[in-house]
């Protein structure tokens, strides 16, 4: 499935490299049975994937991510308002079923992802840059769960995150934001650590991630102009890298 509907976003999925010795090997690009993609001359460095890694101590799995570039340095440019309003991220398509993580349960593809968009704040229960205002910090990197989901209203075999249709009450993870979206805002910190970018995620139960397997992503995303259905697209912003788009990385 994700082969036929990740044509927008750029995609870490070629064969992994060996674990490698020195100072730099917690990097997703030193670790056994890392999904990795060549450089990308043509990408902004920041967003050029060379490895994504997934591996779990106990209830922790940690999700990270090697850029050609520095992790979290480019943000996007405010549009001054929310439509239109666009949005960057980091992105780690799981198999993961959405009820896994509290959403109503679906076919969409749950996916973690950090995100940075300075129009908007998404997280009403967290103060990411400490300046006791919780309300006023979307630019900083911070994480979601979403469910995305084929929406044709966003182009040919785009992605949206998965709208709320109005009047309906699907089930939602304690910390969702009450947008109309299938986004939760659980407070994993992103830590952008030179080329790097690690979220470390808690589940109730270890055996939830058992047999998990990712991608590793790159996207922009935008607030649709009449912020409304769909309310956020997924953008063909960014070329595929080569690869099998078919979640090749396995939890270790």
């Amino acid at each position: 499935m994700l082969k036929s509907i990740l044509g927008t976003l750029v995609i870490a999925s070629v064969p992994a490299l060996a674990l490698a010795d020195g100072e730099h090997n917690h990097q997703a690009l030193h670790q056994e049975g890392a999904v990795l993609s060549p450089e990308n001359t043509a990408l902004d460095p920041n967003y050029d994937i060379l490895a994504a890694h997934v591996h779990r101590e106990g209830r922790v799995v940690t999700f990270h991510m090697t850029l050609k570039g520095t992790a979290g340095e480019t943000i996007p440019e405010p549009a001054g308002e929310l439509a239109g309003a666009p949005v960057q991220a980091y992105v780690w398509p799981t198999s993961l079923p959405p009820e896994s993580v509290g959403f109503e349960g679906g076919e969409g593809i749950l996916a973690l992802v950090a995100t940075s968009h300075p129009d908007f704040d998404d997280t009403p229960l967290f103060d990411e840059d400490g300046d006791g205002d919780v309300a006023n910090d979307g630019a900083k990197w911070h994480s979601h769960w979403v469910v995305l989901a084929p929406s044709d209203a966003c182009g040919a075999g785009a992605l949206s995150v998965q709208d709320i249709p109005d009047g309906a009450t699907p089930k939602m993870p304690a910390t969702w934001p009450g947008l109309p979206l299938y986004l939760d805002s659980p407070g994993f910190t992103p830590i952008l650590e030179g080329p790097e970018i690690t979220i470390n995620v808690s589940f109730a139960d270890e055996a939830t991630a058992a047999g998990l397997s990712y991608d590793g992503v790159t996207s922009a995303l935008r607030v649709n102009q009449n912020v409304h259905a769909p309310l956020l697209c997924v953008t063909d912003v960014f070329d595929v890298a080569s690869g099998d788009l078919s979640l090749p990385g396995k939890l270790n």
